[in-house]
């Protein structure tokens, strides 16, 4: 027996705004909205949930308030990838329009990845386009 990977959680000071800014982001839908707690998950999560396998379903994003603000470099952070029509640079120029920022955590630039940081400052990265 094993468990499933149910969500990823998201420490911020404005649970409403980082989870919004997500859902453009990803193109996802808020699906339970409180103070304290936000979730937003991919849209078939919504259209098809009672055809997809419970063990076939991803993880949705919950956003939870903190009271410190971020310090140091997360230890785990996102991936995301354009699709294999689509263009890293055309992406990543998206995701600033939308407030993310270019991030330095060590990267020597030669990667095929770029790291940015959400308007609460977590890095993720965006990879190369792929399917």
């Amino acid at each position: 027996m094993s468990v499933r990977w149910y969500s990823v959680v998201i420490d911020c000071s404005d649970v409403a705004a980082q989870a919004r800014w997500w859902a453009e982001v990803l193109g996802w839908q808020t699906v339970y909205e409180a103070p304290d707690e936000v979730v937003i998950v991919p849209p078939h999560a919504l259209a098809k949930a009672d055809s997809i396998p419970v063990e076939e379903r991803g993880p949705g994003l919950i956003f939870v308030p903190v009271p410190e603000g971020k310090q140091v470099k997360n230890r785990l952070h996102l991936d995301l990838a354009p699709r294999a029509s689509d263009d890293q640079a055309t992406e990543v120029e998206r995701l600033e329009r939308l407030g993310a920022t270019r991030s330095n955590v060590g990267q020597s630039g030669k990667e095929g990845w770029i790291v940015l940081a959400d308007p609460e400052g977590n890095e993720f990265c965006v990879l190369s386009a792929r399917d």
